[in-house]
């Protein structure tokens, strides 16, 4: 069983549900973007079997570009406060030292940082400060850029070299290794090709020691794998639910720690089944 500082632990695959407080989120921009709506949202994932729940402020869609520091605080911590206050575990996705450090402070329990502490330097010695768990994602550059650097021999081994030295770098910062959590960066500088590679490969990356964390709730190439076969058009972000609950189902086969999904009642009972059947082959065999 993982055992994260200050996290639940569970018999299976967590479930982190998605609440974007921004405009501009590539499949719910604006919908939860008023505090008291985020706030609601994040309510009604929990109550539908999140077991996390994290809040961001700022999109980072390919091609989005950033918010200010204030922007980014005014969105987040009046949600991340009141969630937290209403017993729901929370999470908080930002890129910002400062902003994790208030989150934290407001009673968020997880930094979950996209760009494995590259975009601010600072963020090291605030997870270090804080103890909190912290997710380090594989990342390459901003999402204005990012397209650019989806360049790899072999995705699954640099990927996995990437993460290492992100980790080194981390824990010579002071960073305790029971603090880190893996996330390979689905749709970050990789294409549909390298996503797929990483997905088939998630045991290359359990192999490193640390849990991992998928993220591949109604992605692009989701999209690109379900076109329309008439038009190549790709399917819309909102319809791409029953796909992601498969990935969540097979990541938790897989041995991933946790998925983070932006509809959470279908992964929250494909989990459940994943490990109603890994547990029934473990007393068969």
């Amino acid at each position: 069983m993982i055992h994260l500082p200050g996290l639940p632990q569970l018999d299976r695959c967590a479930v982190m549900g998605i609440v974007n407080v921004t405009p501009d989120s590539f499949s719910d921009g604006g919908m939860w973007l008023d505090p008291a709506a985020a706030v609601a949202h994040g309510l009604r994932l929990a109550a539908s079997g999140a077991d996390l729940v994290d809040v961001g402020g700022e999109s980072t869609r390919p091609g989005s570009h950033r918010v200010t520091e204030e922007e980014e605080l005014r969105r987040v911590i009046p949600v991340v406060r009141e969630l937290s206050g209403a017993g729901v575990v929370v999470s908080i996705d930002t890129m910002r030292a400062s902003v994790a450090e208030q989150a934290v402070a407001a009673g968020a329990r997880l930094v979950n940082d996209v760009s494995g502490g590259l975009a601010d330097a600072t963020m090291a010695q605030v997870v270090a400060d804080t103890g909190a768990p912290y997710v380090l994602m594989h990342w390459r550059g901003q999402s204005a850029e990012m397209d650019s650097l989806a360049v790899y021999q072999d995705v699954v081994a640099e990927v996995a070299a990437e993460l290492t030295q992100r980790m080194e770098a981390l824990l010579a910062a002071g960073v305790k290794e029971e603090q880190l959590i893996l996330d390979p960066g689905l749709g970050f500088a990789k294409t549909s090709e390298h996503n797929w590679a990483l997905l088939g490969r998630l045991d290359a990356l359990t192999a490193l020691g640390r849990p991992v964390l998928v993220a591949a709730s109604r992605k692009r190439f989701l999209g690109t794998l379900l076109a329309n076969p008439e038009t190549g058009e790709p399917r819309p972000a909102r319809r791409r639910d029953d796909a992601t609950a498969a990935i969540s189902t097979l990541s938790a086969q897989a041995g991933a720690w946790a998925v983070r999904v932006h509809d959470v009642a279908g992964t929250a009972d494909a989990v459940r089944v994943a490990a109603a059947w890994q547990q029934a082959a473990a007393r068969r065999g």
